[in-house]
């Protein structure tokens, strides 16, 4: 450490002087240089600091975002649940209330049917024939459109199982064409099948129902030419796979047009030859049995040439069960004793006319109260039940058929009529051994029905 010099001190000369100057300077610069460093590093850190401090307050900002995202999520999700729960129920709904609208739509129609087959029976001129014949045909028209709107709210219900099994192409593809011939005769038009015996794996009724729509749409669009229905195999040698196409040389489908199609109540640019527009339906309802079955359907067509419509179905490897059914024998139903047990006063009158037109006794009565005093007042014991399913006051016409087997000891043929297609009522007739109608009651189907169950 430099002293100042005493007042005994030699003066300093020039030279002393110059290096105690440098000498002060070094150390100055020593000290500035420390000081700058230790200002640097206070700066540093406090820097450090504030970066920390303002990354905490985004990550507070972005955890408070994403905490209010997820709780908006859930909400969405429980929302979202809550809809869809909503749309099943009201989808639920709908299907029944339209099994009950269409059971209270169908009896009337089945009383209207029966009516005009008994008209049809009696002795009437040409004019009063061609009128039965028309409200005949409305009356079926009416029919069908009830049940596809019935099929149609089953199938987006999920309600309908298909019932998988094999299934001959060639029987089945021949009691459609041999149904469909005489209104393709009666256009001009040529109906033909081709193709190898196959055996498939589908649902037989399903099936059924979608080749009948699409060759009578086929039939419906064309005016000249013909309809065909072709087998062909695909896949291995063996055959994994086969083809059903319809083919049609008809008015065509424009490319605009081959997804509204399937669309209900579309019915495209053209309409239907032959005074006979169909409801728009027939299409809707195949592709929605087409996908409960998972049989992909494939659309081609040019306007003016034709349309293909080709469905894709898996070959089965096992043979389909061959049932005989019996030929009923074509007799008079004079003096057969039958028992009618319906609630429907309309239709009781009508199916009472129709049988007695068919020189049948009949006894009509609306439930088993009826039945029971009748039977106490002397009536003879009938032949044959024809048994409504649905009864008043929640009872069930099964009850009948009970009834008088427990209190004659015999067990008499029973034919149950019901608009209801639900499996379980199936299930419940067939147990009991007897033969399920389903309403409307088709006279021709009745009759022969009867005559084999009375032969």
């Amino acid at each position: 450490m430099l002293r100042p010099p005493d007042s005994a001190s030699p003066p300093l000369d020039a030279d002393e002087a110059r290096r105690r100057i440098a000498k002060l300077e070094r150390i100055n610069a020593a000290l500035m240089a420390h000081v700058e460093r230790s200002m640097d590093q206070q700066g540093g850190a406090y820097s450090l600091f504030q970066t920390a401090t303002m990354l905490e307050g985004r990550v507070r900002t972005r955890t408070e975002e994403l905490t209010g995202l997820m709780h908006r999520l859930e909400r969405s999700n429980a929302a979202l649940v809550a809809a869809k729960e909503e749309a099943e129920n009201a989808n639920r709904s709908k299907t029944r209330f339209l099994a009950a609208a269409s059971h209270d739509l169908l009896q009337p129609l089945n009383a209207a049917r029966l009516s005009a087959s008994a008209l049809a029976d009696l002795a009437l001129g040409p004019e009063a024939l061609a009128i039965s014949g028309q409200i005949e045909r409305g009356l079926q028209i009416i029919e069908d459109l009830i049940k596809t709107l019935l099929d149609i709210s089953k199938l987006d219900a999920g309600v309908v199982r298909p019932a998988i099994k094999p299934v001959a192409l060639t029987d089945l593809l021949a009691g459609i064409i041999a149904s469909f011939r005489p209104f393709a005769e009666r256009k001009g038009l040529r109906l033909s099948v081709r193709g190898p015996d196959l055996v498939v794996a589908s649902d037989p009724l399903l099936l059924q129902r979608i080749v009948q729509n699409l060759v009578s749409n086929a039939i419906r669009y064309t005016r000249r030419g013909g309809v065909l229905v072709a087998i062909r195999r695909r896949g291995q040698a063996s055959g994994e796979s086969c083809r059903i196409e319809v083919f049609d040389t008809g008015c065509g489908i424009a490319q605009a047009e081959h997804d509204l199609v399937f669309e209900e109540f579309f019915r495209g640019g053209a309409e239907g030859e032959g005074g006979e527009p169909g409801l728009g339906l027939g299409l809707s309802i195949v592709r929605r049995m087409t996908l409960a079955l998972d049989h992909p359907l494939e659309l081609a067509s040019r306007v003016g040439r034709g349309t293909r419509m080709a469905l894709t179905l898996p070959v089965s490897r096992t043979a389909p069960e061959r049932t005989v059914t019996p030929s009923p024998v074509t007799t008079r139903l004079t003096g057969a004793r039958v028992l009618v047990v319906e609630n429907d006063p309309p239709t009781a009158d009508a199916l009472e006319r129709l049988l007695r037109a068919w020189d049948a006794e009949v006894c009509v009565h609306r439930d088993l109260a009826g039945v029971e005093a009748a039977l106490a007042a002397g009536m003879n014991p009938p032949d044959l039940l024809v048994l409504d399913y649905h009864l008043d006051n929640g009872a069930c016409g099964l009850g009948v058929a009970a009834h008088l087997e427990a209190r004659t000891g015999l067990r008499r043929p029973v034919i149950v009529t019901t608009a209801n297609h639900s499996p379980e009522i199936e299930a419940e007739v067939a147990a009991l051994g007897a033969q399920l109608v389903h309403k409307p009651v088709r006279p021709a189907q009745l009759r022969a029905l009867l005559t084999y169950l009375l032969a």
